[in-house]
């Protein structure tokens, strides 16, 4: 399914993003994971006091293989191609520790809250 679905009610949109583990992280030296974990963290806490990102987390237990997601976050700019370029420059993702896709993600008008969103405005 692609596009807006017919409802009879208003939606909200948001962007969604979904980061899996990148191709280079079995690789890496695990002071580099490390490294690259804390800056990933920065980044994100950067977009999210910079409005960007509503929300943001890991995802943990067991998942379908060969690349089960390991965070998941929302964010509410009207643009995956913004929200994806910003994602793009997180230095995990980049240096392949992790790698990212960001998605449509529609529901029901006003069925999500985000309080720390609000309180950093």
């Amino acid at each position: 399914m692609t596009g807006t679905p017919r409802v009879d009610f208003a939606l909200d949109t948001y962007e969604c993003i979904v980061l899996y583990p990148g191709p280079a992280g079995p690789a890496l030296p695990s002071e580099t994971v490390q490294r690259l974990q804390s800056e990933h963290a920065e980044h994100m806490q950067a977009l999210q006091r910079r409005g960007l990102v509503l929300v943001a987390g890991s995802i943990d237990g067991p998942a379908r293989e060969p690349a089960p997601p390991i965070g998941i976050g929302l964010a509410r700019t009207g643009s995956v191609d913004d929200v994806r370029t910003v994602m793009e420059a997180d230095p995990a993702v980049q240096a392949g520790l992790y790698q990212v896709d960001v998605l449509t993600f529609l529901c029901p008008a006003g069925s999500m809250e985000f309080p720390l969103a609000k309180a950093g405005s």
